[in-house]
């Protein structure tokens, strides 16, 4: 997209962002009918994905599951442009912090103690950072990967760091924390990502071989930071809460791939537990287990 059409199109994203929720998710519910019912976007690799993870459910079950996660998927965008214009007010209240996720990070902060947090793509990961940054005594910094479109990647950067977050890339993530270890931190890390499968941990997840991102590990060895798991789950439209909990204390003295192995056994049970949340249209496992592993 050129600069010209995006800052065309930039106002109307803004007005689009200015309406009201009701309206928001009776568009969301038309864009899910075009999607699903009429396009069929990315369903081959949806319904493949939800077969394999799942081969003990029906055809029936699994229509269902998709049809669910359609609509989750198409409210998710719309809730993620409502970023631009949403109040602080409005946020807390539509993504609440669990009184005990608010607990445990209020436990490190009162200690100055930094720490490491991983999610997965569960329920509207875009929100959860918000009333965080809002919330907590920790700065919250999450590490991503810069869009390839540099209007959209700085829409973006834009709207996820609003309220205080701080976006740092992917490549420059150590270097930054390294620079920032004597502040009270909280890193973000999304873990259900697809790394190089060279790279990799590779385990068993939803009834696959699956490449898992190291650098999650690694970085919270070297840092010896506790490793903290979270959750963004929904409680009904347009609302969501926040659930954390303690994974690792002393991640220096874990065995290789323990962390890595902790985290992705914990995602597993949100997924299995609500599967209509999580990102089915993402390409999880485009490689293969190297023969040599």
């Amino acid at each position: 997209m050129s600069a010209i059409v995006f800052y065309i199109t930039l106002p109307f994203i803004y007005l689009f962002s200015l309406l009201p929720f009701p309206v928001l998710y009776a568009i969301s519910d038309l864009i899910c009918f075009v999607l699903y019912d009429c396009l069929g976007y990315r369903k081959a690799v949806v319904f493949q994905n939800l077969r394999n993870a799942f081969p003990e459910k029906s055809e029936k079950e699994i229509s269902k599951i998709a049809r669910a996660f359609y609509h989750n998927l198409c409210d998710f965008m719309v809730e993620t442009f409502k970023i631009l214009t949403i109040s602080k007010k409005g946020i807390i209240k539509r993504c609440k912090f669990n009184p005990g996720a608010y607990a445990l990070f209020e436990k490190y902060a009162a200690a100055g103690k930094s720490v490491i947090m991983v999610m997965g793509h569960v329920g509207n990961w875009e929100w959860a950072g918000h009333p965080f940054s809002l919330l907590c005594r920790h700065k919250l910094v999450v590490i991503y990967h810069p869009l390839t479109n540099k209007h959209f990647d700085h829409l973006m950067f834009r709207m996820r760091s609003r309220f205080g977050t701080l976006m740092i890339p992917m490549k420059t993530s150590f270097r930054e924390m390294l620079a920032r270890r004597k502040e009270l931190t909280c890193n973000v890390f999304i873990s259900d990502q697809t790394p190089q499968p060279e790279n990799a941990y590779w385990t068993t997840f939803l009834n696959q071989d699956t490449p898992i991102f190291k650098g999650t590990e690694v970085i919270a060895k070297k840092l010896d930071q506790p490793v903290i798991y979270a959750c963004v789950k929904k409680v009904k439209r347009g609302y969501y809460e926040m659930f954390a909990e303690l994974l690792v204390e002393n991640p220096a003295s874990t065995s290789e791939n323990e962390i890595s192995e902790l985290h992705t056994r914990r995602l597993e049970k949100d997924i299995i537990a609500m599967p209509e949340s999580w990102l089915w249209s993402h390409r999880r496992w485009k490689y293969k287990r190297p023969t040599n592993m």
